[in-house]
């Protein structure tokens, strides 16, 4: 029998109100009170830092943040600068992944196969779409290969033989083993909101589902591949939650 994972569908979540959520559903699934759990929303304009964020990688100055309606968070999942906004699909994972022993290690956790089935299970929704995503040696998140991300119609000359980042990817395990943070998925976001920062760290171009595919996706259609997608690859049941009370 397969384990149930409750799937809450949100829309316009703040940062913050997203966090707490984390919080409360992972203190749950430590508990045993509730299963494995996905929130799948969208997030007011902001820019977050992980664990090995640099401020270097934050173009903007205090003047053009506020003038953008842009908030900063540092927050302690992996990876450097990221944005969310409307039109990006957040998933935050809940997940059980290991036990903590008497020295507070999780030895059972498999990071990097926890990261991998991440980025497999947006690869399998993005196919969905008839987008060819794929996986580099080395770094995290979804990528597309230069002869697609060249269709862009925003694709500088000089990135045309670069891959580009579709979907961004940051987690953190916490103390009871239970997964948080998660995948940022660009359906169709306001791309110049990139221009701020320089994502991951990395000088390399981010892509939208949006500037791939005519017509647009939409964001209800994209979520519903994603859910398929998460369950087959983690071997889940999806209970969709039709409410939540923050």
């Amino acid at each position: 029998m397969k384990i149930q994972c409750k799937v809450f569908d949100l829309s316009l979540v703040p940062y913050d109100d997203a966090w707490a959520m984390q919080d409360r559903f992972a203190a749950e699934i430590a508990r045993r009170e509730s299963p494995p759990t996905l929130l799948l929303l969208e997030h007011p304009h902001i820019y977050t830092f992980g664990r090995r964020g640099t401020e270097e990688n934050l173009l903007l100055d205090e003047t053009k943040l506020k003038e953008r309606g842009i908030t900063v968070r540092w927050v302690d999942r992996g990876g450097d600068v990221t944005y969310h906004g409307p039109g990006q699909l957040v998933g935050y994972p809940l997940i059980p992944l290991g036990r903590v022993n008497q020295n507070a290690y999780l030895p059972e956790v498999d990071y990097t196969g926890y990261l991998r089935k991440l980025e497999k299970m947006l690869i399998v929704a993005l196919a969905g779409f008839g987008i060819a995503g794929g996986q580099i040696d080395g770094l995290t998140g979804v990528w597309v290969q230069p002869d697609v991300y060249s269709r862009c119609p925003r694709c500088r000359p000089e990135d045309r033989q670069k891959p580009a980042k579709i979907a961004a990817i940051g987690v953190k395990v916490d103390a009871n083993g239970i997964s948080r943070h998660g995948f940022a998925l660009n359906v169709d976001p306001d791309m110049s909101f990139f221009d701020g920062i320089i994502p991951c760290g990395l000088d390399e171009p981010v892509v939208s589902l949006a500037e791939l595919r005519d017509p647009v996706p939409s964001m209800a259609g994209v979520k519903q591949a994603v859910m398929e997608a998460f369950c087959a690859v983690f071997d889940f049941e999806m209970t969709l939650q039709d409410d939540f009370t923050v």
